[in-house]
């Protein structure tokens, strides 16, 4: 793409340049947010943050190779396309992008948990088949899915978008910026209902995907959730149910775990039966690779293929049931990127299944955005980790102080519960307590800064 190109795309005006000499910029590199990130033939989008204006940076792009910006006023250390709103401007790039390419198949994936490691799962799985892109880490954003689009190539087969949502409408716009063929729900869960105000208005939310499909699409729902399988009447695209129950038409039987709580089990479809394993840890994936599955087949995998490439798979984004055997043989199990009551209650039952002769550690702290019911919604998780029969239950922070209340209630006599003020506190425990062989797992949202704590307790000893 030429810089005259892109202000063709966006209706900006040129800075910098002149017509013909725009013609001759060429844009070969990857596009980025973050001048850091800038290379030989990159473009830059100056953006303007709470805390950053996007236009101080250019420079610094400029030195690291960047051959233009798209900025909402002039800058004279690059070539600019100057537009009235950059992320208007981003975005119809970004879906000029995937209009110029008809035969590409988009797959979205939305969810109040599972988002991000059903993606990576699903994009291991397409990569196989064809030339796949996916989102780095959690982009799931107005910006992180025109950041995905723009790294499309003319030889790329599948773009998998992952969609987030903190508000009715937001889904539909990621959509419009990308709009799939395939779509994926996975669940409807409590994450950021402080911000929505009920379940019932994160489940409209999350519908906008299904009701976004084309009448040639697939939806992919999850039959195990009421809510979600509900959408089915939002969308004139054929429906796929999965999950495990008897209505689901891709479905898991015989589920088994392996001594690490790596799930395996029998999948039936209609387009046939196959045993599965997993590399991944947790039972939840059973349902994220029977969404996968279910994708995969739409954008024209046979089962046998996807099942070779799941077993193949393994985990590509950090802090997402991370397991890390140490030498000294204990087990840090580091899911601390997120947390939300069900996430939370995920990553304590696959611990929970987890074989060991030592302690169950669970270091928690606070999950955020619940509103009102978050005291309650903490104490549910610290009651779940008390009858899954964890030994030790550590909170981190006040705020998760909650979670320590709930599960003195159960009235399980053998588990040690306390509560400490923050992660240093929580490290100095963890240094002179945790032993061989034992098994802790982190969870808390991303501002409790537990995955750093759980990088630093697996640091302790050499990685196995």
């Amino acid at each position: 793409m030429t810089l005259g190109s892109l202000a063709a795309i966006t209706g900006g005006r040129l800075h910098g340049c002149s017509p013909a000499e725009a013609a001759a910029i060429t844009i070969d590199g990857p596009v980025v947010t973050d001048s850091r990130e800038a290379g030989p033939g990159s473009l830059y989008v100056a953006r303007i943050g709470e805390s950053a204006d996007g236009h101080d940076f250019v420079p610094g792009a400029a030195q690291l190779g960047a051959v233009a910006a798209l900025t909402t006023r002039p800058v004279d250390a690059l070539p600019c396309v100057v537009v009235d709103d950059e992320q208007v401007g981003f975005v119809a790039l970004a879906r000029h992008l995937v209009d110029s390419r008809p035969d590409l198949t988009v797959i979205g994936i939305t969810g109040s948990s599972g988002k991000t490691s059903t993606k990576d799962l699903l994009g291991s799985v397409l990569s196989t088949a064809g030339e796949t892109v996916a989102p780095v880490g959690s982009y799931n954003s107005e910006v992180g899915v025109p950041l995905t689009v723009c790294r499309i190539t003319p030889t790329t087969a599948h773009l998998v978008v992952e969609m987030g949502a903190r508000g009715i409408g937001h889904v539909d716009y990621l959509a419009r910026i990308a709009p799939p063929r395939i779509g994926v729900v996975l669940n409807v869960g409590h994450a950021h209902v402080g911000e929505f105000g009920s379940v019932g208005a994160i489940a409209e939310a999350k519908g906008e995907l299904p009701a976004s499909l084309p009448a040639d699409g697939v939806a992919v729902l999850n039959a195990d959730d009421p809510l979600v399988a509900a959408m089915a009447q939002r969308t004139a695209a054929t429906v796929v149910l999965v999950g495990e129950s008897e209505s689901a038409q891709v479905r898991a039987v015989d589920v088994t775990l392996d001594e690490l709580g790596a799930p395996s089990f029998t999948v039936q479809a209609p387009f046939g039966s196959a045993r599965v394993q997993l590399s991944l840890v947790g039972r939840h994936h059973v349902g994220n690779a029977l969404s996968v599955i279910a994708a995969a087949h739409a954008a024209g995998m046979t089962l046998d293929q996807v099942v070779a490439a799941l077993a193949d798979a393994r985990p590509m984004s950090r802090w997402r049931m991370e397991v890390t055997r140490r030498d000294d043989g204990v087990v840090i199990v580091n899911d601390a990127y997120n947390a939300n009551p069900d996430s939370m209650s995920a990553a304590l039952r696959s611990v929970a299944g987890m074989a060991t002769t030592g302690r169950r550690w669970a270091v928690l702290g606070a999950m955020l955005e619940l509103g009102e019911d978050s005291a309650r919604l903490h104490a549910a998780v610290g009651r779940e980790a008390a009858q899954l029969g964890f030994d030790e239950i550590l909170v981190v922070g006040e705020s998760a102080a909650p979670i320590a209340t709930g599960a003195g209630e159960t009235g399980a006599g053998d588990v040690h519960v306390r509560v400490v003020p923050d992660a240093e506190a929580a490290e100095a425990v963890l240094a002179t307590e945790l032993a061989t062989p034992d098994i802790a797992v982190f969870k808390s949202s991303r501002d409790a800064g537990l995955r750093w704590l759980g990088d630093r307790i697996v640091d302790r000893e050499a990685r196995s």
